[in-house]
């Protein structure tokens, strides 16, 4: 680019970082290297990568660099525990001034960059019916084949659970799948709402395994339809019905039994005491309910950041688990057992980013080459964010008080073990 000089950049960088365990690489050639030895390398490919920066300075403008191919990373996984352990000195105004100046030397006379295509920013009331669908499908309506590549034909997009002896991730979700059932005490002939069905893999093991009647409903269209399709193909169609569905247009009917797996991250603070309210309101007196969800672990963490809102989850929001059991216990239900599983879904990320990065050149047809950046960072982030105790997920059984219901009673057939816990 005209008038673009990488020098001044190089040496305030140097200066306010003395210590740097990465290496980073210009596009004329010029390198800063890394100060111990190792770490990752950063490729910055040209000037609209920084200019991407001093657009939107700070996590969202990097993470538009790197989506848009502007910074290239050697080795994500080291980019992900350098993101982990290394803490910088702080930086003073007077030298985030220096370091903006030559950043704008550095870019030169270019035209201020696009905002990569993977980008979303939602337009409506937060956690409204039309802005909870545009959220839904901008993250689920990538591909269906895309997902099955790192998923598994079992299409299960939810916290896998090896630590009760499951050794692979396909049995390692029939295992997750099955304790839901077992807590909510299934029996044949039931009738079982899935709220934030997926792709019906729920659905079809109560239906299949424990001989109930499931409604599963879902905003995304392409889950949808491949959930019926699934459906069909097990020859289920007369036990499961998969609909196009918001959760708030619930009415008139009534459940033995709620699952919501995966779902309540995407409700909203503002919204969690309805959903409670109309989940208790689809069961039946003495009605049970699962509750699996991420959770924030401390009330003083800050939300997810502007990358995950525009490129990952827009309008997620973990909330801490003392919040959802707030919600339940004003719609009236008793909670009855809360478990943790971190470290499960630390594994299960894991086993998920090994399988894309195993099919990435399948991937990057079906998603485009935006969308796979996003990906291969959001997984081991979201894995980072277990392991370091930033986030959690829980089941929590509840359940609305009823004829012979006594506060703390496990449903007839729930496993024993994890009540006692």
């Amino acid at each position: 680019m005209p008038f673009a000089v990488t020098t001044p950049l190089r040496q305030q960088v140097e200066r306010a970082f003395p210590d740097r365990p990465f290496t980073i690489r210009f596009w004329d050639g010029s390198e800063l290297p890394t100060t111990n030895g190792g770490g990752p390398v950063f490729t910055i490919r040209s000037p609209k990568a920084v200019a991407h920066a001093l657009r939107a300075p700070g996590q969202l403008g990097i993470g538009r660099a790197y989506v848009a191919g502007e910074i290239a990373i050697d080795d994500i996984d080291a980019a992900m525990d350098l993101l982990q352990q290394w803490k910088p000195a702080p930086v003073d105004g007077r030298t985030k001034a220096k370091l903006m100046l030559a950043a704008t030397r550095a870019v030169g006379a270019t035209v201020p960059p696009r905002r990569p295509a993977a980008e979303i920013i939602l337009s409506g009331k937060a956690h409204s019916r039309e802005r909870d669908a545009q959220a839904v499908r901008h993250h689920y309506d990538v591909s269906n084949d895309f997902f099955r590549l790192f998923l598994g034909d079992d299409m299960t997009y939810s916290c896998a659970i090896f630590s009760r002896g499951a050794r692979t991730l396909e049995e390692a979700q029939a295992t997750k799948l099955d304790l839901v059932a077992s807590k909510l005490g299934l029996r044949a002939g039931e009738r079982l709402l899935d709220v934030g069905c997926g792709w019906g893999s729920m659905a079809l093991h109560a239906a299949r395994e424990y001989g109930a009647e499931v409604v599963g409903i879902t905003l995304s269209p392409s889950q949808a339809q491949i959930a019926r399709d699934r459906v069909a193909a097990a020859g289920l169609s007369d036990k499961i019905d998969i609909r196009l569905q918001d959760y708030r247009d619930l009415a008139g009917e009534t459940f033995d039994a709620v699952s919501s797996i995966g779902m309540v991250e995407h409700v909203g603070d503002a919204n969690l005491d309805e959903y409670a309210r109309l989940l208790a309101g689809a069961l039946k007196p003495g009605g049970r309910l699962l509750n699996h969800g991420i959770t924030r672990l401390r009330h003083s963490d800050p939300k997810a950041g502007p990358f995950s809102e525009r490129y990952v989850f827009p309008d997620g929001e973990p909330l801490p688990l003392s919040r959802n059991l707030l919600a339940l216990e004003r719609a009236g239900f008793v909670t009855q057992h809360v478990e943790g599983f971190a470290d499960d879904y630390a594994e299960t990320l894991k086993h998920w980013y090994e399988n894309l990065d195993a099919r990435l050149e399948e991937a990057t047809r079906l998603a485009g080459e935006e969308r796979i950046r996003v990906w291969r960072l959001y997984l081991r982030a979201s894995r980072n964010g277990f392991r370091s105790g930033f986030i959690g997920i829980y089941q929590v059984r509840a359940q609305l008080p009823g004829p012979g219901v006594l506060p703390g009673q496990t449903p007839a057939g729930a496993d024993g073990r994890t009540a006692a816990a």
